[in-house]
């Protein structure tokens, strides 16, 4: 039997670094990260998605959406971090770490 790593699998799969196929699965994989870093702030302050909704003026559909990685901006994660009470920065190498909030 043979192990491959993960990033080898990756290259197989989806092909190497730098090809659309793969810079479109690791966006994909991103903002599936994004979203499950909310659910679990969520569920950390024993909030259900259409509590949250509330919170930040949209529906629960909407925050099942973000949960699960697709129509996230910017500007809906800042909110829903703030909602929580949890700060957000992001790295940029060209410009060091800005915070959301």
């Amino acid at each position: 039997m043979e192990f491959y790593t993960q990033a080898q699998m990756e290259d197989k799969h989806m092909g190497a670094i730098g090809t659309a196929t793969r810079n479109e699965y690791e966006h994909e994989k991103e903002l599936f990260l994004v979203g499950e870093a909310i659910r679990q702030a969520r569920k950390a302050q024993n909030l259900s998605q259409e509590q949250l909704g509330e919170m930040i003026g949209v529906q629960k559909a909407q925050i099942s959406r973000v949960e699960n990685g697709t129509n996230l901006t910017l500007s809906t994660i800042a909110k829903v971090f703030k909602a929580l009470g949890q700060k957000v920065s992001l790295e940029i190498p060209s410009v060091g770490k800005v915070a959301l909030w």
